[in-house]
């Protein structure tokens, strides 16, 4: 445990950890420069964040609100979002309000700059990281890997089957895992994703022939209609005029040939709903040297290795 999880990553033992904020212990990681986590309850006026530690009020400057903040590289929309959520920070001193009580005065852009030394000098491509989706576009999804520093899943690293944006995956606020894919001389970070979600032989171990199942259409094309069955499996059906990006189909699997890595499909019905196939981790490390999607027999060959 290095204490660098993603804001809010232990959100579930929030309120008795809250309750743990004695005097004794703020001064105890205080002294150790432990990383904490407590939720953000106002943004005053001068984009100052308070803090709810439970028996205690603490107080995140604006200009250690983030990363950035101080030169203006990152706005202050940056620290206006985080009411409401949780962050994490580091406790630099106290001081004593106009009511004569104690505040703790806290960091988090210094919570920030030691997770972010952590990831650039102790983690290297194939390491696998705890993350949260903070925001999507359309060429990937933003994950907060560490006390609220963000890295880039591209959409083209998010899965096998292809999807149009990175909604069709994810939602703001999801847990997840991720792989680092690469790290850049400037450091920054960039991740992936689909390498996590089985190879094709291990998703299609969880079908067969003679099945009628569900999926999502992916991709309709003059030639024939793509089915996403997993997020790192789909199959190809014949076209028909129902059928649109983004529907549900219920899908009657044809036949399924390993060595071309194909699964014919027939299309039973298709229709409107937010059914998506669910994510599931195929590998549970905490590194992956090298990720090899095809069978082996395969004519064609997704492959990947992560050069650590």
């Amino acid at each position: 445990m290095n204490g660098f999880d993603p804001e809010g990553w232990q959100n579930t033992a929030l309120e008795s950890k809250r309750n743990c904020f004695t005097a004794a212990a703020l001064n105890e990681a205080q002294a150790k420069q432990t990383v904490l986590e407590a939720p953000v309850v106002l943004c005053d006026a001068a984009h100052n964040l308070i803090v709810n530690l439970g028996h205690f009020k603490g107080m995140i400057p604006r200009d250690e609100g983030a990363i950035g903040i101080a030169d203006g590289t990152t706005r202050d929309i940056a620290l206006i979002s985080r009411v409401g959520k949780t962050v994490c920070f580091c406790i630099r001193g106290w001081k004593t309000d106009a009511a004569g009580k104690p505040v703790a005065l806290l960091s988090r852009r210094l919570a920030q700059e030691r997770c972010r030394e952590y990831l650039l000098h102790e983690k290297k491509p194939g390491d696998i990281l705890n993350a949260k989706i903070t925001h999507l576009e359309s060429f990937g999804a933003f994950c907060d890997i560490g006390c609220g520093n963000v890295a880039l899943l591209p959409i083209d690293a998010i899965s096998v089957s292809r999807i149009s944006h990175p909604r069709d995956r994810f939602h703001v606020g999801e847990s997840v895992r991720v792989v680092i894919k690469s790290i850049a001389e400037d450091g920054k970070i960039t991740l992936s994703h689909k390498e996590l979600l089985g190879t094709w032989e291990e998703n299609a171990a969880m079908f067969s022939a003679g099945q009628t199942v569900s999926g999502v259409i992916r991709s309709v094309e003059d030639y024939g209609v793509f089915v996403e069955l997993a997020p790192n499996l789909a199959g190809l059906a014949e076209p028909r005029p129902d059928t649109f990006i983004g529907r549900q189909a219920s899908v009657y699997i044809k036949s399924m040939i390993r060595e071309k890595m194909k699964i014919k499909l027939i299309i039973i019905d298709s229709f409107d709903s937010d059914y998506t196939p669910p994510i599931r981790y195929f590998f549970e490390g905490d590194r992956i040297e090298e990720w090899n999607y095809s069978p082996l027999e395969s004519q064609k060959h997704i492959y990947t290795r992560f050069c650590g």
